[in-house]
């Protein structure tokens, strides 16, 4: 992905998207979830959010500062546990989520996706194709980023076009 600002998935307007959804159970479908962690990360540093992200080696960890961890939360069920009885607002990001889509975690999702309260938690699951349990589909909302290859504008017939 070309690092352009043209190209930037993940901007305070998305933020505010995933927060204010209705769905506590967010699927952000990339072709290169890498880069938009690291804008997540930047995201994170520059507006002073609340982001996490769980690795299975790590737990949760926050994005603004990778040595504050989320301790007992290395498990994805013990993360999704700890995100459903959380008070405290915040934006959990998954990339590796296959185990997360199993029992008994999903009986945690679907706690997390029918929690109603004024802090709302959202569980993000970013990857290539972010296949729902069954079941479930419509407790995710879903955003697609789509890699778009900018052309330069060029003059024809007296016109720009691009």
């Amino acid at each position: 992905m070309n690092n352009s600002v043209a190209d930037v998935f993940v901007t305070p307007k998305l933020f505010d998207r995933i927060v204010q959804s209705p769905q506590n159970l967010i699927a952000i479908e990339t072709p290169n979830a890498v880069e938009v962690l690291a804008q997540f990360r930047m995201l994170a540093l520059r507006t002073g959010q609340s982001v996490y992200y769980w690795q299975d080696e790590t737990g949760n960890a926050s994005m603004r500062d990778r040595e504050a961890r989320v301790p007992g939360s290395r498990r994805s069920g013990d993360a999704l546990r700890y995100i459903l009885q959380s008070p405290q607002f915040g934006v959990y990001l998954f990339t590796e989520y296959a185990e997360n889509f199993r029992p008994p975690n999903i009986h945690v999702l679907r706690q997390i996706a029918l929690a109603r309260a004024a802090n709302s938690r959202k569980v993000v699951f970013v990857g290539e194709k972010v296949r729902m349990p069954e079941g479930m589909d419509k407790m995710f909302e879903r955003i697609a980023h789509e890699q778009v290859t900018r052309t330069r504008p060029r003059l024809r017939d007296g016109r720009w076009v691009a």
